[in-house]
């Protein structure tokens, strides 16, 4: 793995000239930047006028506890809520942030107004005098981040305030409501989560029979409990998501067929989830199953399987709480074949 440190200061962001020119004054962000993150191991602080970190953003992901493999992907939370699309975390020292508003001023302002707008904001007094350069080493300026991926996603906009500064130690004012907390870390490693696709096994397998019950059940050496933290290592903060399977839900592909149990959602019993055909259960109903009852003919049923996870989050400042559950599923074939019997 490696780590890249990228500094976010007097080097510049090519891009602020014209993310600026796109806003209207006096909102509007000067950064931007993509959250994204390493996997393990990755560090920030102050060099100079330069905030470091080891990301193009604020923070920084551990997901050396998440889901491997090339069948993994993200959960699908159960209800309407999805993870932020921006954030407000610390991107600028007072001379870092002196450095980039003076280049916009000079090279590519909106507008008088507007160059004269940010001059007051930042310089003048309405609120900030000289951007806060006295307090170098007591605080950041806090900045807008879009998350990895959502950028052409219209929430990305929501985070439209100016750079304003947080001294360090004190909360983030009120009114910037996208602002990191121990939660808001929470609900962006939710995103980062990976789970391993949901495969079933079948008995039979493959094949089966109409009016035959169908066993299904999976290995649960690979369903076990995935976390990822996401840090902001300037603030000293983490939080770790962690999503728990809890449930199995079998939807057989056609109406034309029978849910063991009748709700379709199998649920985990003593670490499992359904139970293994064995010799000598032909006579029995399985506790997690299908029974299709009609051929599928010259094609396939597509059997879908998708499981439940119970996501919940832990953090470094003794905060905790529940997120809403994702889902990931998986589709399959199952060939339905009708018994011949030969009467004499």
């Amino acid at each position: 793995m490696a780590v890249v440190t990228v500094a976010v200061g007097t080097a510049g962001l090519c891009s602020i000239p014209s993310a600026l020119a796109a806003q209207d004054p006096p909102g509007g962000s000067l950064g931007g930047g993509s959250g994204s993150g390493t996997d393990a191991h990755a560090s920030a602080g102050v060099d100079g006028d330069k905030v470091s970190s080891a990301v193009s953003g604020a923070i920084v992901f551990d997901r050396s506890k998440n889901g491997t493999g090339s069948s993994v992907g993200p959960v699908t939370s159960t209800t309407s809520w999805t993870p932020p699309a921006c954030y407000y975390a610390p991107k600028y020292t007072p001379k870092a942030l002196e450095s980039q508003m003076r280049q916009v001023w000079e090279s590519s302002a909106p507008s008088p107004e507007w160059s004269l707008k940010t001059q007051n904001y930042f310089v003048n007094g309405d609120p900030y005098k000289d951007f806060n350069k006295d307090k170098e080493g007591k605080g950041y300026w806090w900045d807008a981040y879009v998350t990895e991926g959502r950028e052409a996603d219209p929430a990305s906009q929501d985070c439209d305030k100016l750079p304003f500064w947080v001294d360090k130690g004190a909360a983030p004012p009120a009114d910037a409501p996208q602002a990191i907390s121990p939660e808001m870390l929470a609900q962006l490693a939710y995103a980062e989560i990976r789970v391993p696709s949901t495969k079933v096994t079948l008995a039979p397998e493959g094949t089966t029979k109409v009016n035959l019950p169908t066993w299904a059940w999976l290995d649960t050496a690979n369903f076990k409990p995935v976390s990822v933290t996401a840090s902001v290592p300037l603030l000293g903060l983490s939080a770790t998501t962690t999503a728990e399977p809890v449930s199995l839900t079998i939807k057989p592909g056609t109406d034309d067929a029978v849910t063991y149990p009748a709700s379709g959602q199998c649920g985990i019993h003593d670490g499992q989830i359904g139970e293994p055909y064995a010799k000598g259960k032909s006579d029995e109903t399985p506790p997690c199953g299908v029974k299709y009852l009609r051929s599928s003919g010259d094609g396939s049923y597509k059997l879908q399987a998708t499981i439940t996870w119970e996501i919940s989050w832990t953090s470094t400042t003794g905060q905790d709480g529940d997120l809403p559950d994702g889902t990931f599923g998986a589709e399959q074939d199952v060939v339905v074949q009708e018994i011949q019997a030969v009467n004499r």
